[in-house]
């Protein structure tokens, strides 16, 4: 979908953005036993820390091993939204397990690989189906809607010079 780098760093920032959001207020609500408006007040104080790790892993380590992984078993020429689906779950696959990893090292009280494997095993259900379903057809409307405006202005910008 991004057509080049700057677009790529908007693409991920905003991914970054509403997936960490997303799950911090799920695991508050796991901490907290539910969901309550401060919930979701609670859960902005980790994204200072957890988004910009997002962020560097995303960028810079795991959307180059997803996109390698889902092209060893996907083609080119396959359907671009099935495609677009694999990158997705191959993401989560390694994504889930580090995030959770980082977590459980920065604000879990034991820092076992008994707590990493259960915050792990707690968290990808959830960040698969939010991935999927919710989180990156939404990120990806809002990129959408963002480069189309432009994309529509240049045209337009373009045609006008032509006349």
């Amino acid at each position: 979908m991004p057509k080049n780098k700057f677009q790529d760093v908007v693409l991920t920032i905003i991914m970054a953005t509403v997936m960490v959001y997303g799950m911090v207020v799920y695991n508050v609500a796991l901490n907290t036993g539910g969901v309550t408006g401060q919930t979701f007040l609670l859960a902005l104080h980790e994204l200072p820390i957890m988004v910009p790790i997002a962020f560097i892993l995303e960028f810079f380590i795991v959307g180059k091993l997803a996109r390698a992984l889902a092209f060893s078993v996907m083609k080119p020429t396959d359907r671009p939204q099935f495609i677009t689906y694999a990158i997705s779950i191959c993401i989560c696959c390694i994504m889930c397990p580090t995030m959770s990893l980082v977590a459980t090292i920065l604000f879990k009280e034991t820092h076992t690989f008994g707590t990493w494997i259960q915050t792990w095993a707690m968290n990808f259900p959830m960040a698969l189906l939010y991935q999927l379903f919710y989180c990156g057809p939404f990120v990806r409307l809002i990129f959408r809607t963002i480069f189309r405006e432009k994309n529509t202005e240049n045209e337009l910008s373009a045609e006008a010079v032509a006349e």
